[in-house]
């Protein structure tokens, strides 16, 4: 069988929730042993409550595929002397607890670095270890009201919005995964020894926010809330079709202007003045959202989409879950896997991103129940005999 390209990069996950333990689950597709430590008996909060089958939510199932479950009280001092243990085996640890909660547990980046000066130490926090802000706590929502990202969320003439989905944690994750792959490679490749990483929810949503700050710094312009509106970018909307669905379509070069103009048969629209430049089309698009309402609305999606597909205009149905998960490219593409899980039988799963294809992640097993690893890791890695191993789950240390 193909070795994985990280098979060998040992990880002890402390974390929680969703950004930061996102990191170790990408580690852990592409073959890390990633190590999901957690509080005996109580586990991760998105683990699930008793009546979960096995402990084990469906947002769990993926969240923390590939990930071998331990429970370890840190809040203990005989915790915290197995943490530094673990640690000094690792490769990489991952934490996400507010500034100085670790250095209280003495499990501060000096003080595993003394005995493992190669370590990389990923630290996730809502807003830094350093800073004014570094004691507040931030979750997926309240970073995103904080980064701007909420603001300029929505229509004008409702209050900001939310994203449906929590973006901010899951570009956290994939930043974090970046992160532990720069410094691996920079220890292994460059010989630079072990790093700290210093990562936040509040910078990882402000890095979405492009131009934004440039264009306020000269001009002193806000970026306002504009709906499905891009300001200078037009043509592109969402539009109802006859069948009820909405589809997204956007022409907003001039080739795909004059595609679009084409395959709705209104040639006239490219010299009409209101339309006959980007500019005028901007200040005209309410009128051009309006003709092309008009014109959407005589198909069904499906057919709107085979439409512009064969003039080459980018069109899209607004999809749902339900949408996504029937898609034949999605299938093909294994973007959506169906796993035989032994307690929930058959069910659909997010599939390995970024595709190799060499030397491509793999889906090993769904998120582990609470401690199920207890006795392989505490045995085999750091050495304790099955008395030892029973004395801490009896003192509740594990």
């Amino acid at each position: 069988m193909t070795k994985l390209p990280l098979e060998g990069v040992l990880v002890i996950d402390f974390s929680t929730i969703i950004a930061a333990p996102l990191i170790g689950t990408l580690l852990a597709d592409f073959g890390a042993e990633v190590i999901k430590v957690e509080l005996p008996k109580v586990g991760d909060t998105t683990r699930g409550g008793s009546r979960s089958p096995g402990r084990r939510s469906l947002f769990w199932l993926t969240m923390n595929r590939n990930k071998k479950s331990i429970t370890l009280d840190l809040h203990t001092n005989e915790g915290q002397d197995i943490a530094r243990k673990l640690c000094s085996k690792a490769d990489v640890v991952l934490f996400n607890f507010r500034p100085g909660v670790i250095e209280k547990w003495n499990l501060s980046p000096e003080v595993l670095q003394k005995t493992n000066p190669d370590l990389i130490i990923g630290l996730v926090s809502g807003y830094g270890q350093t800073g004014p802000y570094k004691d507040k706590g931030g979750y997926d929502r309240t970073v995103s009201a904080f980064s701007g990202l909420t603001y300029t969320s929505g229509y004008p003439e409702h209050p900001p919005v939310r994203s449906g989905f929590p973006l901010i944690d899951y570009l956290t994750g994939y930043l974090g995964a970046f992160a532990v792959m720069t410094a691996l490679y920079n220890r292994d490749v460059n010989k630079n020894g072990g790093e700290v990483i210093d990562l936040t929810l509040t910078e990882s949503a402000f890095k979405t926010s492009g131009g934004a700050l440039s264009i306020y710094s000269k001009f002193g312009t806000i970026y306002e809330r504009s709906g499905n509106k891009i300001p200078f970018v037009v043509p592109a909307e969402n539009f109802e079709t006859k069948d009820g669905k909405n589809v997204a379509i956007n022409a907003n070069s001039i080739k795909l202007w004059e595609k679009l103009a084409g395959g709705m048969e209104r040639t006239d629209l490219l010299i009409d003045k209101r339309f006959n430049s980007a500019l005028n089309r901007f200040e005209n698009q309410d009128e051009l959202y309006g003709i092309i309402g008009d014109w959407v609305k005589k198909y069904t999606a499906v057919e709107i989409m085979r439409l512009l597909e064969k003039v080459g205009v980018p069109c899209e149905k607004v999809n749902n879950i339900a949408d996504l998960a029937e898609d034949p490219h999605m299938r093909q593409r294994d973007a959506i896997v169906e796993y035989d899980d032994y307690e929930f039988g058959k069910i659909l799963v997010p599939g390995i991103v970024p595709k190799l294809k060499n030397f491509p992640g793999q889906i090993r097993f769904l998120g582990a129940k609470l401690g199920e690893f207890n006795q392989e890791i505490y045995q085999e890695l750091l050495g304790f005999t099955l008395e030892e191993i029973k004395d801490l789950e009896e003192k509740e240390v594990i």
